[in-house]
């Protein structure tokens, strides 16, 4: 009798020890082993290779339709300037046409690439090349004559004192300074800019300079 009570012991000892081996459903990983869910995780997901895309030929179309062209192609970083260096905004796209564009026409780049057109109002003749509007960044007073008076004040440091009167002698305000041209300015062109105060004079654009 001893030998089967310590036999039968010995055997639900053995067996209970497996059952206790034998993880339970918490100890499981979920969705599947844990190797395998690391991996799911590690994996980067794959980068979208830029596309390329013809460059249409904008030259002559209106702003508007050029910048529904671009995006129509898939060009959708647009940018517009006054062709005239005038510094005016192109408040109203189907007011303007294009003159030139930074990326030729026919071309392939990527449609991430940023195009810019040079652009006219619809009754003025584009020019031979875009105006480049004055700079003085060498530090130097720029020739401002027949320029906008916006231009001018954009080329001169923002804290630079700026006075504009109306060279006819009329007393006119210059209220939207980039239908104004400077007719004289002080100091002279070619001047060392050391913060002095710079005095304009100035007419709208279809009048003539006294």
């Amino acid at each position: 009798m001893r030998t089967r009570i310590i036999s039968a012991v010995l055997l639900c000892a053995a067996l209970g020890g497996a059952v206790a081996c034998q993880p339970t459903e918490a100890e499981k990983p979920a969705g599947g082993s844990t190797a395998s869910s690391a991996k799911a995780e590690s994996s980067p997901d794959s980068a979208e290779a830029s596309e390329e895309a013809a460059v249409p030929n904008f030259v002559g179309m209106g702003l508007q339709s050029a910048q529904d062209k671009a995006q129509e192609v898939g060009f959708y970083g647009l940018a517009s300037h006054d062709a005239l260096g005038r510094g005016r905004a192109q408040a109203l796209d189907r007011n303007w046409k294009v003159c030139s564009q930074n990326v030729a026409a026919g071309s392939k780049a990527s449609t991430d690439t940023k195009l810019d057109f040079g652009t006219v109002k619809l009754e003025e003749e584009c020019p031979a090349t875009d105006e480049a509007p004055p700079s003085a960044d060498g530090g130097s007073m720029p020739d401002f004559t027949g320029k906008s008076v916006k231009a001018a004040r954009m080329a001169l440091d923002s804290g630079t004192s700026v006075r504009v009167s109306d060279a006819s002698g009329d007393d006119r305000m210059v209220l939207v300074e980039s239908n104004w041209q400077v007719c004289t300015q002080e100091p002279a062109a070619g001047a060392a800019l050391n913060g002095q105060p710079v005095m304009l004079t100035a007419v709208k654009f279809e009048e003539s300079c006294p």
